[in-house]
């Protein structure tokens, strides 16, 4: 009967909320099986919110009568892995060590398509706070559009923004989300004609000495200019040089695999700590998860606005859809902007610029929430 009586008190504690994260969490698993929408990510997110609004989880920090507060297990992993930012620099020593620099370093102009992608996020900063956003919850809203996870992530607990669940659901889920959000953002801003230009790549030799030397200079340029955005490129290059150093192939594949795959897991899980139905089911989330849209929109177009306003004063024009892949969702705004130009014409091959794009925007995005961090702290 005492069993009985405590699962009696599960179900009187459940409430309409819950039930509306168990389908939002349902949802996420549904993009992730059916969709095959980034399951290493949204397959984790979307079973956690489902555990955590479970009344009476022992997933999440509880007072046990008799024993107190107890921890619970994804608690836990929130203030050890995210709340310390070991999470998200862990996973971009494996990032780094995924990233083939040699599209970047033999067509250095990429960088300035890195640069340009970012600015939906001063634009989306500036939004949020003109709708009444402390300028910190603002900074921390605006990061979403950088299309990078870590990033978001250390922005956000660093300013000790309250919204660290919708920021991290709304980074995360949009990254999952590229195949629909930039084709249909390309298309709204080019012509048909625009999107057929052809690229052709002449590949130039990069030496060794070149790509070792290359994450180790970023660094100490990037520590000179954004002093805090350093644990984040420092840790991304680390991973690099692990890879190009050609003496730690087993570290490198190690990193790359085993690594960003256990700390993608545990992260997945780990950001359903905050989306539980009291702090979540809000019309704050609501409004922060549509300005997360707008601030990727905004990147997305600003990178293909670049690309245009270069091709009015050069005579060899490019795709303008190259600049769209100056956002950090590595690799996958690569490939699927590489997809749209074979899909306008099979012969376009536009994979080695969109990928040289894609690498400089994962540098411009972390030193872009240093810059926010240096700018407003």
């Amino acid at each position: 009967m005492e069993f009985l009586g405590f699962l009696l008190d599960g179900v009187k504690a459940l409430n309409y909320q819950q039930v509306l994260m168990w389908i939002i969490g349902a949802g996420l698993i549904f993009l992730a099986i059916k969709k095959d929408y980034e399951p290493a990510l949204l397959l984790p997110i979307g079973f956690g919110a489902i555990l955590v609004n479970i009344p009476l989880s022992s997933m999440v920090d509880q007072n046990v009568p008799g024993y107190g507060v107890v921890e619970g297990i994804i608690d836990f992993l929130f203030n050890k892995g995210i709340a310390t930012e070991l999470f998200p620099l862990v996973l971009f020593v494996g990032i780094g060590a995924m990233i083939d620099f040699g599209p970047l370093l033999s067509n250095p102009k990429m960088l300035f398509f890195g640069a340009a992608a970012q600015f939906g996020i001063f634009g989306t900063l500036l939004l949020a706070v003109a709708l009444g956003f402390d300028l910190k919850d603002a900074a921390s809203i605006g990061i979403i559009g950088a299309a990078d996870g870590p990033t978001s992530i250390y922005v956000a607990n660093f300013f000790q923004s309250k919204y660290v669940g919708p920021i991290m659901v709304a980074a995360y889920s949009y990254m999952s989300l590229v195949p629909i959000i930039q084709p249909f953002a390309i298309k709204l801003v080019t012509t048909k004609k625009e999107r057929m230009i052809r690229m052709p790549y002449k590949p130039k030799q990069v030496s060794k000495t070149t790509r070792i030397l290359f994450p180790i200079g970023v660094s100490l340029i990037a520590g000179l200019i954004a002093p805090s955005s350093l644990s984040l490129i420092g840790m991304l290059m680390f991973g690099n040089l692990i890879r190009e150093s050609g003496v730690l192939n087993s570290l490198s594949k190690t990193a790359q695999s085993e690594l960003a795959n256990l700390v993608t897991l545990f992260l997945g899980i780990t950001i359903a700590s905050k989306m539980q139905a009291a702090d979540f089911i809000t019309i704050e989330t609501l409004v922060i998860i549509g300005l997360g849209l707008v601030a990727f929109i905004f990147d997305t177009v600003f990178g293909v606005f670049f690309v245009k306003f270069l091709n009015l004063f050069t005579k060899n024009k490019m795709n303008p859809m190259v600049g769209a892949a100056g956002i950090s969702a590595f690799p996958m705004s690569a490939r699927v902007i590489h997809k749209m130009g074979l899909k306008e014409d099979p012969q376009n091959f536009l994979l080695m610029h969109t990928v040289g794009a894609n690498v400089a925007g994962q540098i411009a995005s972390v030193i872009a929430g240093g810059l926010i961090i240096y700018l407003i702290k």
